[in-house]
């Protein structure tokens, strides 16, 4: 089992930056790929960015070039830099891991204002 915990989310205007974090704790160890999922009012949960225990990464291309995440092994957590947010990047935004087995944290809402 893995339990997931994110923090940083919040209200920014556009243009602003928020960092969304992701503590993992349980079974760590078996974790291959973690990532970043939103979910916009009315819509369905899509990737924003992965990244796998090699370090190599992914992205929607909505968010390619404005977001970057990242794996502190260490700390057993993964961020979320999103810079030049926009409205449409209003969503609740959900850590996820992979062994492959997935795992959801509870989602932290970001809400970027025009």
């Amino acid at each position: 089992q893995v339990q997931l915990v994110e923090s940083g989310g919040g209200l920014v205007q556009a243009g602003g930056s928020l960092r969304l974090s992701c503590v993992a704790s349980g079974s760590i160890a078996s974790i291959n790929v973690m990532g970043w999922y939103r979910q916009a009012p009315g819509k369905q949960r899509e990737l924003v960015a992965v990244i796998n225990s090699g370090g190599s990464t992914n992205y929607a291309g909505s968010v390619k070039g404005r977001f970057t995440i990242s794996r502190e092994n260490a700390k057993n957590t993964v961020y979320l830099q999103m810079n030049s947010l926009k409205p449409e990047d209003t969503a609740v935004y959900y850590c996820s891991a992979f062994t492959p087995q997935s795992y959801w944290g509870q989602g932290t809402q970001v809400t970027v204002s025009s």
